[in-house]
């Protein structure tokens, strides 16, 4: 997607210390004067790669690079009862150079109060897409110099140098609005991205929230789910449910978990569904013994199977094919057995 520079400011940051921080003002351009600079050609291109990169509004880890964030609001509330959007929708409608540059200001500002600044190049800019649009969008963008680049005192030479003072290597970027595909934007969300495992450029923004990974939401659903089977089960202040209470929490806590067997196949299954009711693709991953196995929660009770054989854990999977990818076996040869036989041997073995 292409765009149209309204406008552009160019500050640099520098952060010997959390208590010497500041910032200068380099230049702010209008659509004319960016066209003429040196920034066209790296910028053009950066920002197609910022609104290119996909997000999910509930990522699969916490740790992916870029995500999706919303404007805290409370219930009754509009848009506007938030800081960071009216800040960001200054920027965004700004019509003057004055305007605009008196918002990215406050956005430089902002950013120096957060926790772990780092010095570098900070731009605001202000870009509408060539099609689907008339309303513009807002981008910030937080690089690194090198400090050969870094330590240029003339502006003009360090405006010109700027493919050397800045690489998307490490970038990090703030598109607002979100655009979930072209043609659609959402007013409340923005995309955020940053590439390290630092997380300091999610504190930037302090009224911006973001959804809860899969893997959270997963864990909330069960303790729903096992805090409603304590209920049920045991008798409140028993020592059964004391116990019981106890052991979740050390379950809980714990990176590697093993069964726990308090559920029959039915409970299983019903938990499971009302969590694929609201994550049809929630994952199920587990490991018996030194075999890895990853499907769909949807698929345990209909095609995976658990069961158990003289003290001994079986998995079943049913599918109508089987494949195989890397490596060679022989397995790729076999001739299944009937079910019945493999179960009469797996018996035997005790």
């Amino acid at each position: 997607m292409d765009f149209t520079m309204r406008f552009l400011s160019f500050y640099v940051i520098e952060a010997e210390d959390q208590d010497s921080k500041r910032f200068k003002h380099y230049q702010t351009l209008d659509q004319e004067e960016f066209e003429a600079s040196a920034l066209k050609d790296f910028l053009d291109g950066e920002l197609k790669r910022i609104v290119k990169r996909k997000a999910e509004k509930h990522p699969p880890s916490e740790q992916v690079p870029t995500k999706i964030g919303y404007f805290a609001v409370e219930p009754g509330y509009d848009l506007d009862s938030n800081p960071n959007y009216n800040m960001l929708h200054r920027i965004r409608f700004a019509e003057t150079k004055e305007a605009f540059n008196e918002g990215s200001e406050q956005l430089v500002r902002t950013y120096l109060d957060t926790s772990a600044v780092r010095g570098g190049a900070f731009l605001v800019a202000s870009a509408v897409p060539r099609k689907y649009f008339d309303d513009s969008f807002v981008f910030i963008m937080k690089c690194d110099f090198e400090p050969k680049v870094a330590s240029i005192a003339d502006e003009k030479a360090l405006i010109k140098k700027v493919e050397m003072a800045i690489t998307t290597k490490n970038m990090k970027s703030i598109q607002y609005p979100y655009m979930p595909e072209e043609g659609m934007t959402e007013e409340s969300e923005l995309k955020i991205h940053q590439a390290s495992h630092a997380r300091y450029f999610e504190d930037f923004l302090k009224y911006v929230e973001y959804g809860e990974s899969m893997p959270e939401i997963m864990k909330t659903q069960v303790m729903t789910m096992v805090q409603e089977h304590v209920l049920e089960t045991y008798e409140e202040n028993s020592q059964e449910r004391q116990q019981f209470e106890h052991d979740m929490e050390i379950w809980e806590a714990s990176e590697k978990r093993e069964i726990q067997e308090r559920l029959d196949t039915h409970q299983v299954i019903e938990a499971a569904a009302q969590i694929v009711e609201n994550t049809p693709e929630a994952q199920l991953k587990m490991k018996l013994g030194e075999t890895e196995v990853k499907g769909l929660l949807a698929e345990f009770g209909d095609s995976i199977h658990l069961a158990k054989i003289n003290g001994r854990y079986v998995l079943l999977v049913e599918a109508e094919t089987i494949s195989f990818e890397k490596g060679f076996s022989p397995i790729e040869f076999h001739k299944p057995e009937g079910l019945h036989e493999v179960i009469e041997r797996i018996a035997g073995k005790g």
